[in-house]
């Protein structure tokens, strides 16, 4: 059973939300914290010129309130919104607030992903805690 546990939400359709968090309610100990980890990723200054000013700001918000709604479904958990690259921010992350387990959703790796890798992996060999990866 694990105490502090880490689960970086992406969001993405190819990924299935549900099965990290219910795995986070299995593994937990009843008084377990659970965070609900998002990363923005950084738009770049140029693209960033063509958005509306207050786009970042709400974008930011709904994120929120969906990492909001997520964390309500397990007991101690909060959502997390954090600005970078994505596999580097998730340990970063980890690496100050020292969860005991990481678990992440992944998805069918593609040629781009056996090329450039993916997020799962690079935290895989990375993390200095358990990770568990559900696909």
């Amino acid at each position: 059973m694990y105490h502090n546990i880490l689960v970086p939400i992406s969001f993405d359709t190819e990924r299935d939300t549900s099965g990290p968090l219910k795995l986070a309610k299995l593994l937990a100990t009843p008084d377990a914290k659970v965070t609900l980890l998002h990363v923005v990723e950084h738009i770049p200054d140029y693209a960033i010129s063509y958005m509306p000013a207050e786009y970042l700001t709400e974008a930011r918000r709904a994120i929120q309130d969906e990492l909001s709604i997520l964390a309500a479904k397990l007991p101690n958990a909060k959502g997390v919104v954090v600005e970078g690259h994505s596999g580097r921010t998730i340990l970063d992350w980890a690496e100050t607030n020292k969860p005991d387990l990481i678990i992440m959703a992944s998805h069918r790796p593609g040629m781009q992903d056996l090329l450039l890798g993916s997020t799962a992996t690079h935290v895989v060999r990375h993390a200095s805690c358990a990770v568990h990866v559900v696909r």
